[in-house]
C-alpha cells in the first residue's frame, strides 16, 4: 500500500495494488474507488482531502488484524 498526497490538488491517493485501474466508482462527491475489470479495488482517491481528514495523521497509522486472518509474507 502506498499513500500519496498532492498538496497543490489537495488530493490523497491510496494505492492498494500494482494492477492498472480500468474503472472508477464514485462513492460520494470527491471520493472515488479505482477498480479493475473484474471489480478488484486497486486504489482510493479523496479530493478536497484537507477538508475531509486530518492530513497530518494520514501518514501515521496503526494496523490491527483479526487473529483469524493469516498473514503471508510476499517476496
Amino acid at each position: 500500500m502506498k499513500i500519496n498526497y498532492d498538496n497543490e490538488a489537495d488530493a490523497i491517493y491510496i494505492k492498494l495494488s500494482n494492477q492498472k485501474p480500468e474503472g472508477v466508482i464514485e462513492i460520494s462527491e470527491g471520493v472515488n474507488i479505482d477498480t479493475t475489470s473484474d471489480d478488484k479495488i486497486v486504489g482510493i482517491e479523496i479530493l478536497n482531502a484537507s477538508k475531509r481528514i486530518d492530513i497530518k495523521t494520514i501518514f501515521s497509522y496503526k494496523l490491527e488484524l483479526d487473529k483469524k486472518i493469516s498473514i503471508q509474507k510476499i517476496a
